[in-house]
């Protein structure tokens, strides 16, 4: 057998060459991490339905038909950020996902924000509340689509306050969420006029609220905010009820509340709570539409949460801008670019930028919880109060300490 000549070797080197960097060139495989909270405080917000709303995402995109391969993964970080970043590091190194999303509990995004901006990949955070992950811990690697405590403090407190609550004492829960939700409030309260008399911390995912509720009741601050969510939320205000606070005057503030919050408590005990949200399954024919779709498709036959909602949304987009690059680029920071290059829109926010902090701009609305006999039927639970304007729900850019943004 005689050896190939150097012409031809280099000829053979150059075609192989040619077909890998082809090949390379048409990676069309995606693969996605859903890591939240799968069985505890927060399962029923995101859980199994994020995973459910992920793949219609998928399904809805329409990239298969193009000739493309998505991948979707879960994972349970059991509210702790050693184990979510645990998790997202195996899903990076060895299992070769380029998208983590969903990321419920901010002390967990937080730390896997910083993991995927080291491995250049990409965080689709809909779950997490903290307004830091748009903030001072912004990153080219992070999108946040659904909401922040800067909206929230920004709806309900606000709100609350200009009706006369102008005296304010704060539930909770002792980590990033909670601190950043009664820092970002506090400061609402204090600027329409309001005072804070004081506040609590208590464990994250308590059973017992009594002594936490008394120091509350005794403040006689006319608004008991209550700046934690899923249980810990149910549970301060099923056990609120035991003490008589409301019928005593004062007020309940569930700074996050949703609708599966609503669900668990029964109308007869969540009457009346006043709260923010982004997206209600009953707004629109087409926030209707595919919410009735979402319930056929969720393991639990429910209505979707708004920040399921907004990780179907957000997957879509970043979806579409894969489809816009032609190919994967295995470049995190590349595919956020593009992210916040195109136009957002979908069935469920509609149009609105995606902004260089990586917050995108959606409407968010204060509601009211009906009366048990203001309810036409399961899951109708809302009326809304008011509307509150894009620009006016997220932090504006002039005061944001993203090191990204241009001023």
């Amino acid at each position: 057998m005689t050896m190939p000549s150097r012409r031809t070797a280099a000829l053979l080197a150059c075609a192989a060459f040619g077909f890998a960097t082809s090949a390379f060139a048409q990676d069309k495989t995606i693969k996605i991490g859903v890591l939240n909270d799968m069985s505890s405080l927060y399962a029923d917000i995101g859980g199994p339905n994020s995973v459910a709303a992920v793949k219609m995402a998928v399904e809805d995109s329409g990239l298969k038909a193009k000739g493309w391969t998505i991948e979707v993964l879960s994972g349970d970080h059991q509210n702790k950020p050693d184990i979510g970043v645990n998790i997202a590091r195996q899903w990076i190194d060895a299992d070769k996902v380029d998208a983590i999303a969903d990321t419920p509990s901010s002390g967990v995004a937080l730390a896997v924000s910083n993991l995927v901006k080291e491995k250049n990949a990409v965080l689709l955070n809909s779950g997490a509340a903290t307004a830091d992950l748009t903030g001072k811990a912004c990153t080219p690697n992070t999108v946040s689509f659904t909401y922040d405590t800067y909206m929230l403090a920004n709806g309900t407190g606000k709100a609350l306050t200009k009706a006369g609550g102008d005296s304010w004492f704060f539930l909770t829960a002792d980590y990033a969420f909670g601190h950043a939700l009664e820092r970002d409030t506090g400061a609402v309260v204090t600027a329409t006029g309001g005072k804070v008399l004081g506040g609590v911390k208590h464990p994250l995912n308590t059973a017992d609220f009594s002594s936490f509720l008394l120091q509350a009741q005794s403040s006689k601050a006319k608004i008991i905010g209550l700046a934690n969510a899923g249980g810990d939320t149910t549970n301060a205000i099923k056990q609120a009820a035991e003490f008589g606070i409301v019928q005593g005057g004062q007020k309940l503030a569930a700074l996050l509340l949703f609708i599966n919050d609503v669900h668990s408590l029964g109308l007869k005990t969540a009457q009346g709570l006043t709260f923010t949200e982004s997206f209600y399954w009953d707004l629109n024919d087409q926030t209707r539409e595919w919410s009735k779709r979402f319930q056929k498709a969720s393991p639990k036959g429910s209505m979707p949460s708004m920040t399921v909602a907004g990780l179907y949304a957000e997957i879509l987009h970043y979806l579409k801008a894969m489809d816009a690059l032609g190919s994967n680029p295995r470049d995190g920071a590349k595919v956020v670019a593009k992210m916040k290059e195109l136009p957002t829109d979908d069935p469920l926010f509609g149009k609105g930028p995606l902004r260089q902090d990586g917050r995108r701009l959606i409407p968010a609305y204060l509601f009211e919880v009906k009366k048990p006999e203001e309810s036409k039927g399961p899951w109708d639970y809302y009326k809304l109060v008011a509307t509150i304007a894009p620009e006016d729900a997220a932090k504006p850019l002039k005061d944001s300490d993203c090191p990204l943004v241009k001023k």
